[in-house]
């Protein structure tokens, strides 16, 4: 884990020769950084991983914003030749979101440690996004933005009407513009389990509150009935439960809560007179908007009303898994975004 070098830096879209190895930790400063709100980030820092080759004339480069509680880390898996982007041919740029554990975060800053860490906005990752590659990587433009699943999704979104002529293209997948009243209760659901625990101590705990809860809660939602009762005997739920409160408890409650913060106060239509017609108008990137039917975490509706205002080609999958980047419909939709990144 490093910072790229200042002579790196400077020579960053001339060669290929300073470029960490692939999928190597990297971080860069944000200074103070100002927030939506007005307040500020504290000696901030954002994280990311390179992935591929950047070309000469520098047009491969594909942006991804992590998920929900995800981190770069656990993104590799989706970049290589048949896989989600195609590093034979583009140079992935993963960025870890706010309040993930890796980029600053209530878990990890040293001047404003847990709930002292300020609330933070979509449009702050999207900001932080961007002075990481405007500022720091002296990137002005790319190939594609994407992002999936909550966090991820709706940065990508963002992207598009924060800076409408930074991409040609973008992809959001299981993003939404504006969560539905039940993506809120569910959202509101998860916080309660984590701020209702004893242990909660208005975020000055010792363990992880609220995880076995949390994990229930996950579960019921993050696949289908169908896929669950398949993948489960009756006797496996107690140890699949027990299984997911510890996974679970491997990310940071504090982190969580801002994130789902940011999530569930998300409305792209803010800046535009809460007009969903009026943010349509400033997009320009071609956009592909991939959902699942069965969608329970992030619900697909508003993602389609926003893909037929932006007239977005629109991939809608109809599985029993629920999530669109999983096992299911995987070789699908990495055909769909192969061939959408190669038309001009």
């Amino acid at each position: 884990m490093k910072h790229i070098p200042l002579l790196c830096v400077t020579l960053l879209l001339l060669t290929t020769l300073c470029y960490p190895q692939d999928g190597q930790q990297q971080f860069a400063s944000l200074g103070d950084f100002k927030l939506e709100s007005g307040e500020t980030i504290l000696d901030g820092r954002i994280g990311y991983r390179t992935f591929g080759r950047l070309n000469a004339d520098r047009s491969n480069i594909v942006v991804m914003s992590t998920w929900f509680t995800g981190r770069t880390g656990e993104m590799t898996g989706l970049f290589g030749e048949g896989k989600l982007i195609d590093t034979s041919k583009y140079y992935v740029i993963a960025i870890d979101s706010l309040g993930n554990g890796i980029s600053s975060s209530p878990s990890n800053s040293k001047l404003q440690p847990r709930m002292k860490f300020p609330r933070f906005s979509i449009v702050d990752v999207v900001n932080s996004e961007h002075k990481l590659l405007t500022s720091v990587l002296a990137i002005h433009h790319v190939r594609a933005v994407a992002g999936s699943s909550s966090i991820g999704g709706q940065a990508t979104l963002q992207w598009t009407v924060s800076y409408p002529d930074f991409m040609d293209k973008a992809i959001p997948v299981s993003a939404s513009p504006r969560l539905t009243s039940y993506d809120l209760l569910f959202r509101q659901a998860l916080r309660d389990a984590i701020t209702s625990d004893p242990t909660w101590n208005n975020g000055n705990y010792t363990v992880q509150p609220g995880a076995r809860r949390v994990a229930e809660l996950a579960s019921l939602v993050d696949i289908t009935p169908e896929q669950y009762n398949e993948s489960h005997k009756r006797e496996d739920v107690p140890a699949a439960i027990a299984d997911m409160a510890k996974a679970i408890a491997q990310f940071d409650a504090n982190d969580l809560l801002r994130q789902s913060e940011a999530m569930s106060a998300h409305d792209i239509s803010q800046g535009f007179g809460g007009s969903m017609e009026e943010a349509a108008k400033v997009v320009r990137a071609k956009t592909l908007i991939i959902v699942s039917a069965t969608e329970r975490i992030v619900n697909p509706g508003p993602a389609l009303a926003f893909a037929k205002l932006i007239r977005a080609e629109v991939l809608e999958l109809h599985n029993k898994c629920g999530q669109v980047l999983s096992d299911c419909d995987a070789d699908k939709v990495n055909a769909a975004v192969a061939e959408f990144l190669e038309r001009k």
